[in-house]
């Protein structure tokens, strides 16, 4: 039960452990052209063609946060769904994303909690190489949200 005794935690009843979700996405060059303008990362490695070149990576690489946010996307609209928020998240970054690369987010449920609406996911995302982009877990609640009308 949730602090209010008389809802239950999970109005619709919780996501099954071992439930999974993913969905997919290209990621463009007007990507990184967005997410600078919210974020102020102007950063050589997502812009300069020679600088990316020279680096570790080879060539431009898109921000992290663009990697990573198709995970927002998973976690919802699909699982747990609408009205979760991410509480924590333990990410590890083990290679680059570039524009032009397809990649999936993807989430599969780990632990749910049954007094509060709090899930912990294994969370990856895969480019369309089938290299492993980014993995970890999260760790998220559910705001119960009245239906719309």
């Amino acid at each position: 039960m949730s602090s209010d005794t008389n809802k239950p935690a999970w109005p619709n009843g919780p996501p099954l452990v071992g439930a999974r979700a993913e969905r997919a996405r290209e990621v463009s060059a007007d990507d990184i052209v967005k997410f600078t303008e919210i974020s102020g990362d102007n950063n050589p490695l997502h812009y300069d063609e020679a600088a990316a070149r020279e680096s570790v990576f080879g060539e431009i690489i898109v921000h992290g946060g663009v990697t990573s946010a198709i995970l927002n996307a998973v976690v919802a609209e699909d699982l747990p769904g609408a009205g979760t928020v991410f509480l924590h998240v333990d990410w590890n970054f083990r290679a680059p994303v570039r524009p032009g690369d397809t990649i999936t987010g993807a989430v599969e449920v780990l632990e749910v909690r049954e007094d509060k609406p709090i899930t912990k996911l294994r969370t990856t995302v895969t480019r369309d190489d089938g290299v492993v982009a980014l993995e970890g877990e999260a760790l998220c609640y559910t705001v119960p949200l009245a239906p719309s009308t």
